[in-house]
């Protein structure tokens, strides 16, 4: 994939510039991602998608790789998107949603995965085998990470055929934060070390190039490490870059840059300092999501205040509901009761309600919900009171107030951090 090459070449040149991953499957979240890239003019937009989402057998949305990619191009048809700039990534790549089986098993399966994404089109593959699989130790020996990543890579390179200059570029790295951000309460976070990060580097090469794979090595990007950036429910630890100056400096002699995981809720200073730092990559999801949540409570409160009670859609309500009948994608994550496990349902900023957004229940909710605020649009009071960005930008005349513009321009308010931390001078 020439391009994610040509700009971390740039980046190894000393260029301030950064590539925004944006892990979602919300259409709406995808949606405003490649508008925002096309009124901005970015060269790329690069959407992911995890393997808990998109594998073989379906994935929590439902899609193989193959769908996932239709889907997308879909809604970059509707955004008027380019598809020649679009780069479609897999993030998390290993045997993590099959990791209760044993680890020749959840191996095979993960293989099997990884070559579907390849031919599908994907071409940023992150290679995560960091988890323990049911027979492993815990935790994995970083050589048992490294051996397992490079037969990852092996079946992602049998399974491409085509264009050299379309082939897949990697990302590795054993300390890789948590999907989709933290269980636990955080106060502070051990960084990876300097030594850490360079043997990780230094031991994928050898076993790549031992493998045969000196091509594909060629085409390693970036690695993934702790610089000190993590999200639990209530808090966001954020980067402090000079707690990281020597792990930034240890990547300078490598042609890789660092790849930066749960960057969600950093602030626009945290962001550009990091792409400074050589975290060229930045990953958001549950932050999207975040914010496509918040705007769909905001719709629902206007929804409350314009339309008679026999005709709303209640979304919010009706996504407690659902959430509270159907608790195996929170309940591991939420301990708390009554009123306080309300709010975590609601407002965690792990953000686990995402998983709830394709529910049939949910769905028809928001498609009743936008049809009564376009049936009855929402007066500019309201817009101002509930969704204050998206008012600007309706002043302005950027976007009209039609439900679905409105919440786009809210997340969009997420992506110009990211885009002016990996695009300062623009």
């Amino acid at each position: 994939m020439q391009a994610i090459l040509d700009i971390v070449a740039r980046h190894k040149a000393g260029e301030a510039i950064g590539v925004t991953s944006v892990c979602s499957a919300h259409p709406l979240v995808i949606e405003a991602t490649l508008r925002h890239a096309r009124t901005t003019g970015q060269e790329i937009a690069l959407v992911e998608a995890t393997s808990n989402q998109v594998n073989q057998d379906g994935g929590y949305t439902g899609m193989v790789p193959a769908d996932f990619r239709a889907f997308v191009e879909g809604i970059a048809a509707k955004a008027g998107f380019l598809l020649e700039r679009l780069v479609l990534g897999g993030d998390h790549l290993g045997p993590n949603a099959w990791a209760a089986l044993p680890a020749a098993e959840a191996m095979d399966k993960a293989c099997v995965m990884v070559g579907d994404y390849v031919r599908a089109g994907f071409r940023k593959i992150h290679l995560d085998c960091s988890m323990s699989c049911a027979d492993d130790p815990v935790p994995l020996p970083e050589t048992v990470i490294a051996e397992r990543a490079a037969r990852l890579c092996r079946a992602a390179e049998d399974a491409f055929a085509g264009d050299p200059a379309d082939a897949p570029v990697y990302v590795i790295g054993t300390e890789v934060p948590v999907p989709g951000g933290a269980a636990e309460d955080l106060e502070e976070l051990a960084l990876t070390t300097p030594e850490a990060a360079i043997a990780t580097v230094e031991m994928h090469r050898d076993l790549f190039r031992d493998a045969g794979m000196g091509a594909a090595w060629a085409r390693v990007v970036a690695t993934v490490v702790q610089p000190g950036v993590e999200f639990d429910h209530d808090k966001v630890v954020d980067y402090r870059p000079e707690r990281a100056v020597a792990l930034s400096h240890a990547i300078e002699p490598t042609p890789l840059v660092y790849e930066a995981h749960s960057t969600d809720y950093q602030t626009p200073e945290a962001l550009s300092a990091l792409v400074r730092d050589h975290f060229a990559i930045l990953k958001v999801g549950p932050g999207v999501t975040f914010a496509l949540r918040e705007a769909l409570w905001a719709l629902d409160a206007i929804e409350a205040e314009t339309v008679p009670i026999e005709r709303r859609a209640s979304l919010r309500t009706v996504t407690l509901e659902r959430m509270r009948a159907e608790p195996k994608n929170w309940r591991k994550y939420y301990h708390a009761e009554g009123a306080a496990l309300t709010r975590q349902l609601q407002y965690s900023l792990s953000d686990r309600i995402r998983y709830y957004w394709p529910d049939a229940e949910i769905a028809a909710a928001q498609e009743r919900l936008f049809a009564n605020l376009r049936d009855a649009p929402p007066p500019l009071p309201l817009v101002s009171q509930y969704l204050p960005i998206a008012y600007a930008a309706l002043r302005a005349g950027r976007i009209t107030n039609d439900p679905a513009e409105l919440v786009m321009a809210h997340i969009t308010a997420t992506l110009d951090a990211y885009h002016g931390a990996c695009h300062p001078h623009v």
